[in-house]
């Protein structure tokens, strides 16, 4: 019994024995951690302005908000510290050699600037979707305003030095980067500055680049047909095609053989659909007037005026040829089948423009909302036509492309089939499957 109970009093003491407590560290320890911490963080900005030209624009735009967000993280720590510790640490931190580095001008754009011609040529072209020479160009048929002119006039234009609006404009077009991050980038005085910047260059690229959208002018329409030919599409002047933009307008687009825009009409509601978008364009009510006069092509099964490519999701027109549907998929060789297949090829030649401008300007891809959704529709018009600006300029195509941001699915029309329509539909596919036998 003895032993029992000196036993159960053994473990009973065993159990209540609490283990050695963590020694909290000293007040010069927490000082010295606070400093070396501050140092490092200090050391990681230093890093991030002065390698900045060496980074891509997207890991830039990861890094900052990190080494900012720590930077944040390390003030508000030292300022829940009582007073002395404060002291004491930013009197360690004012005792640690400082790193000699040469004096900086006062932004990237600055130095990316003077920098131009010691850098490879991918980084003028990784910053603003184009190369130096086209940036420049760019700029020069823009005539964006100089502080100079701004401050004298009247108008609303920002005095802030042409080439900084339209770079701060691009790189934010091209990598969807918050205001915040470009006026940093650019040394503007505030988000809401490169904000306006944004939207005047916007402004300035739908005025003064317009004559490059501009179907009705002389010839546009015939330099078209070419190109269709030679995808054995006789008398065919573009492609008309349907993408959903930042999940908040659907964008309308014609296009011709080399991807350029033709006509683009934008600011359609998501709940829409293309059948009901197409009487309501420009495009509809000129298409007359743009295709007249125009002489008809003469195949073995008849004559094929000027026509448009459309999609299954729109009505079959005189104008305006769509695909079959309802057909037997088994039979490769009918001349249903091989007309599909030659339609698809000429529309993808949409559904790859809408891809090259959303990959070029991934700020179109952004959630838009209030107010910045009203002003959508243009900044999706600066896009196509600073695409068509860059084609002509000989610009090399996004080598990034979003196969699937333009690969919606719309609903095939199945209302009443315009006659003519479909007879040229009909000559189209006889033709083609001549064609192909001859092959």
């Amino acid at each position: 019994m003895v032993a029992a109970g000196r036993k159960r009093r053994s473990h009973a003491a065993t159990a209540v024995v609490p283990p050695p407590p963590e020694q909290e560290p000293s007040p010069p320890q927490l000082t010295s951690l606070l400093a070396l911490l501050a140092s490092s963080v200090s050391l990681a900005l230093r890093f991030a302005s002065d390698r900045d030209l060496l980074l891509h624009p997207s890991q830039m735009l990861e890094l900052d908000p990190l080494v900012l967000s720590a930077a944040r993280a390390v003030s508000r720590l030292l300022a829940m510290l009582p007073l002395h510790l404060q002291t004491l640490t930013l009197t360690s931190i004012s005792l640690s050699p400082p790193t000699p580095s040469p004096p900086l001008p006062s932004s990237w754009f600055l130095r990316l600037l003077s920098a131009s011609h010691s850098l490879p040529d991918s980084a003028w072209r990784d910053a603003f979707r184009m190369s130096r020479p086209a940036f420049f160009q760019l700029l020069h048929s823009l005539a964006l305003s100089d502080p100079a002119a701004a401050a004298a006039s009247s108008s609303s234009s920002l005095a802030l030095p042409p080439d900084h609006k339209l770079g701060a404009a691009l790189f934010r077009l091209a990598h969807a980067a918050p205001a915040r991050a470009v006026a940093r980038r650019f040394g503007l005085p505030s988000p809401a500055v490169a904000a306006s910047a944004f939207y005047e260059v916007c402004r300035a690229i739908a005025d003064r680049l317009a004559v490059l959208l501009d179907l009705g002018a002389p010839d546009r329409i015939a330099r078209a047909v070419p190109g269709f030919c030679a995808l054995s599409l006789p008398n065919c002047c573009g492609a008309l095609g349907y993408t959903s933009i930042g999940d908040a307008v659907i964008a309308q687009a014609l296009v011709d053989a080399e991807g350029r825009f033709l006509d683009v009409s934008v600011g359609w509601d998501t709940a829409m659909a293309p059948a009901e978008i197409l009487p309501r364009t420009k495009l509809y009510s000129s298409q007359s007037l743009v295709l007249a006069n125009a002489p008809h092509g003469e195949l073995i099964g008849g004559s094929v005026p000027r026509y448009f490519l459309g999609p299954a999701c729109c009505p079959m027109l005189p104008w305006l040829v769509t695909p079959y549907n309802d057909m037997d998929a088994k039979n490769e060789m009918s001349k249903e089948s091989i007309f599909n297949h030659v339609h698809s090829h000429g529309m993808r030649l949409v559904r790859n423009a809408f891809s090259h401008v959303r990959s070029r300007w991934r700020l179109l891809d952004e959630c838009w909302k209030g107010e910045c959704q009203e002003a959508l529709p243009y900044v999706v018009i600066a896009g196509c036509l600073l695409h068509n600006f860059l084609i002509k300029c000989g610009e090399p195509a996004p080598e990034e492309v979003q196969e699937g941001a333009a690969a919606e699915l719309f609903s095939d029309f199945e209302g009443e089939k315009d006659k003519e329509g479909e007879r040229i539909r009909d000559v189209l596919a006889a033709h083609l499957s001549l064609v192909s036998r001859n092959r």
